[in-house]
């Protein structure tokens, strides 16, 4: 770490899941918040007053549910949000020491991703597929009811867009790699997806159309 940031003062260092750093590396941020650098192990000081570093935290994960309010409220989702910030911000009292709580510029927590989040990173992951595929000369067209399944199959407000991910890989590009390599979809054709019941249909309009599962 301090031979990147002497080397690179202007840069931006990420901590993730920083609830799980040994003692030493809390102590070590510890002493870069209050003091402004690091000692080498050559005994050079590296000056990390022209760092930003970020820390990212699952605590309170299960705190980000959606939750539900009952009665009629003019926001309940700025309710539900309240309560959980406060939730997770005890859940971080209760981990981190407040001397370094107290150190830190702001805290951010953020919302848990909705179902309309979830469908516009499913297109990015898409669009993605389908730039890979245009080099094999296959034209993907997934329709709204393979969104809606791949959304339905990865949606968890809990674990964000991790699940999302691993469902477009199990139920879209697997069975497709398989329908690749078995030759049934060739170069050239364009391939409609839709969705029946716990399967993707990859619907060919130059050959009949091929229903694969999840594996």
């Amino acid at each position: 770490l301090t031979e990147q940031v002497r080397r690179k003062p202007y840069s931006v260092v990420l901590f993730d899941e920083v609830e799980k750093a040994h003692p030493d590396v809390m102590n070590m941020l510890l002493q870069i918040m209050e003091e402004g650098k690091l000692t080498d192990s050559q005994g050079r000081t590296v000056d990390f007053r022209n760092t930003i570093i970020l820390l990212t935290s699952n605590l309170g994960a299960d705190k980000a549910k959606p939750g539900s309010t009952i009665g009629f409220t003019t926001s309940p989702d700025e309710i539900d949000y309240d309560r959980m910030r406060e939730q997770i911000m005890d859940e971080a009292k209760r981990v981190f020491r407040p001397e370094f709580l107290n150190r830190l510029d702001d805290v951010i927590v953020f919302r848990s991703l909705t179902r309309e989040d979830l469908l516009e990173i499913l297109d990015l992951e898409l669009a993605k597929i389908v730039d890979r595929l245009k080099a094999k000369d296959i034209d993907l067209k997934p329709d709204d009811k393979a969104r809606e399944f791949l959304v339905e199959k990865g949606y968890d407000p809990q674990y964000g867009a991790r699940p999302m991910r691993r469902a477009v890989e199990r139920y879209l590009e697997d069975p497709l790699a398989e329908e690749i390599l078995r030759d049934i979809v060739h170069d050239g054709d364009p391939v409609e997806i839709s969705a029946d019941d716990e399967k993707l249909t990859f619907s060919q309009k130059t050959s009949t159309t091929q229903t694969v599962s999840g594996q």
